[in-house]
C-alpha cells in the first residue's frame, strides 16, 4: 500500500470516527426498561403495494403486541430507537449510494416490488426508507445495550443482504455492518465480533463488508439453492453450512448446535450478532426449508444458551420471515427465552413494568385472517391514495373483516385485532413527512446498485457439514 493509499484509509477512518462520535443513536435507557427495541415507525405500508412482496410488512408491530398481550412488555418498558441520520448511514454507505435512493426505481429493485418505481420518491422515502432507518437505529442501539445488559433484542432489523455500496433482497441499509462499526469505535471492550446468521438466505451483505477483516468471524447456515448465490461473498464466511431444500428439524438443529459451539470455541468473540431469520419455517415461499415453529424456538434457545453460558454478550435481530404466523413464533421464542431465564431484567420485573409473562403459545402454527379486498392493487392505489382515517391523511389501509362477515377461532380473532390495532395507531398507514435531517437522501444521484456476482464465476468453496 502506498503512503497516499494509507493516508486515504486513515482519513476515511477518522471521518467515520467523527460521525460516530456525533451520533445520537447510542441513547441511554432506564433500569426498568427491557433491552428489547421496537418503535411503531418500524411497520411499512404504502397503499397496498407492500402486498406484492411476500414479506409481512407489519410483523414487527404484531410481535410487540403479542409480547404486550403476554404481559412481558408495557409501553414504558420497551426501548424506542432513534432514526439513523444521513451522517450515521455514511459511516458505512458512500454518499453516492445514499443519494441513489432518491430514485424510486432503485428502491423498487431493492424491495423487489416493481410498482414502487412509479411512486413519487417523497412517498417512498416516508413509507419505506424511513421505517428502514428506524430499524437500523434499533440494531445499532441493540449492540450498545447488549454490552451493558449482556443481551438485547431488536424486534426488527437484520438487513443482511445490504452491503456498503449495494442494496437488495428487501434490505436498503446495512444495519449489521453499522452496528459493528459503532461497537468497534465506541466500546473499548469490543475488538472481536461473531456474526451468527441463521436466516434461510446467505448473508452476503455483511460478508462483503467484512471480507478482509479478521476482527469479524462469520458463521452462516443457509439454503444453498436460493437467493443470493453470491459466490464472491462466500469467501468471507469462516464457517459455512449449506443446507439442502426442505431440511427438517432433526438435521438442522444438529448442525446448528454443532457449529455454533464450534464457532464460539474457535473464535473468542467479545459480542455476538445473531441474525435470527424465521424464513426457515416450513411452507415459507422463499426460504424453502422445513423447520417447525418449535424447531425455530429451540434454535434460538441453543444460540442464547451457548452465548450466555460462555458469558458473551449477544444481540438478536429478526431478519427474514415471510408468513403471517412468523410474528407469533418470534414472540413465543422470546417468551421461551424469558421462561428459561436466558433473558432477564430484574428492575423491570420488580418495578411492575412487566407482568408475569404467559407461557409460549401453542398458537404458533395457527392460521390467520386474511384481509378481504376487492379489485386490483392498482385500482386500490389510485382510488384510495389519500383516504382519511382518524386524524391523519393516509394511504390505503388494510381491509378489515367484521363479525358479521366471518366467524373466526379465538387465536385468529386475536391476530386480526392486533393487525387492526397496528393500523389504528398509524404504524401501517400514517403518512409521514420527509425528515428534514436527511437532505442527502433527496439529492440527485445515480444508482449504485450492482448485479450479484454469478457464483459460477467464483471459486467453489467446499460445503461444511
Amino acid at each position: 500500500m502506498s503512503k497516499e493509499d494509507g493516508s486515504s484509509v486513515d482519513d476515511g477512518r477518522n471521518q467515520e470516527g467523527q460521525r460516530i462520535s456525533k451520533s445520537s443513536l447510542y441513547a441511554e435507557i432506564e433500569p426498568h426498561q427491557w433491552p428489547i427495541i421496537y418503535g411503531p415507525e418500524y411497520n411499512i405500508g404504502f397503499m397496498g403495494l407492500e402486498k406484492l412482496h411476500p414479506f409481512d410488512a407489519g410483523k414487527w408491530g404484531k410481535v410487540y403486541q403479542y409480547l404486550k398481550e403476554a404481559g412481558l412488555l408495557q409501553e414504558r418498558s420497551i426501548v424506542q430507537p432513534q432514526e439513523a441520520s444521513s451522517d450515521d448511514l455514511m459511516v458505512v454507505h458512500p454518499k453516492s449510494y445514499i443519494s441513489s435512493l432518491k430514485w424510486s426505481m432503485n428502491v423498487a429493485k431493492i424491495t423487489e416490488v416493481p410498482p414502487v418505481a412509479f411512486l413519487p420518491n417523497m412517498i417512498v422515502q416516508s413509507r419505506v426508507l424511513r421505517p428502514f432507518r428506524f430499524h437500523t437505529g434499533g440494531t445499532v442501539l441493540a449492540g450498545k445495550l447488549a454490552m451493558e445488559r449482556g443481551w438485547a433484542i431488536n424486534i426488527g432489523g437484520g438487513f443482511h443482504h445490504c452491503s456498503a455500496d449495494r442494496g437488495g433482497g428487501f434490505c436498503a441499509y446495512a444495519d449489521i455492518t453499522l452496528s459493528i462499526k459503532f461497537l468497534f469505535e465506541k466500546v473499548e471492550a469490543v475488538s472481536k465480533v461473531l456474526i451468527i446468521d441463521l436466516d434461510a438466505h446467505q448473508g452476503n451483505g455483511h460478508e462483503r463488508d467484512f471480507m478482509d477483516d479478521d476482527r469479524v468471524y462469520i458463521l452462516d447456515v443457509y439454503n444453498r439453492g436460493i437467493y443470493p448465490h453470491d459466490g464472491f461473498a462466500k469467501r468471507a464466511i469462516k464457517r459455512k453450512i449449506e443446507l439442502d431444500y426442505f431440511t427438517e428439524d432433526k438435521e438442522y438443529l444438529r448442525l446448528v448446535e454443532r457449529h455454533v459451539e464450534g464457532a464460539m470455541n474457535e473464535f473468542e468473540a467479545d459480542v455476538i450478532v445473531y441474525n435470527a431469520g424465521t424464513d426457515i419455517l416450513e411452507d415459507d415461499p422463499l426460504g424453502l426449508l422445513s423447520i417447525s415453529a418449535q424447531g425455530i424456538i429451540h434454535r434460538d434457545e441453543i444460540v442464547f444458551k451457548k452465548a450466555r453460558s460462555k458469558g458473551i454478550p449477544i444481540f438478536m435481530v429478526t431478519s427474514g420471515g415471510y408468513q403471517k404466523r412468523t410474528a407469533r413464533i418470534i414472540a413465543d421464542s422470546i417468551l421461551n427465552l424469558k421462561k428459561l431465564k436466558l433473558i432477564e431484567c430484574e428492575e423491570a420485573e420488580t418495578s411492575g413494568s412487566s407482568a408475569r409473562p404467559a407461557e409460549p403459545s401453542a398458537a404458533s402454527t395457527s392460521g390467520v385472517v386474511k384481509s378481504k379486498s376487492g379489485g386490483s392493487v392498482f385500482g386500490k392505489f389510485f382510488g384510495g391514495l389519500f383516504t382519511k382515517t382518524d386524524d391523519s391523511t393516509v394511504g390505503l389501509a388494510e381491509s378489515k373483516t367484521t363479525k358479521s362477515e366471518m366467524t373466526v377461532p379465538t387465536e385468529e380473532k386475536r391476530q386480526h385485532k392486533i393487525e387492526e390495532d397496528i393500523t389504528r395507531d398509524g404504524s401501517l398507514t400514517k403518512q409521514c413527512d420527509i425528515d428534514n435531517e436527511h437532505p442527502d437522501n433527496l439529492s440527485s444521484g445515480v444508482s449504485a446498485i450492482a448485479g450479484t456476482n454469478n457464483a459460477a464465476q467464483c471459486n467453489s468453496i467446499t460445503s461444511e457439514k
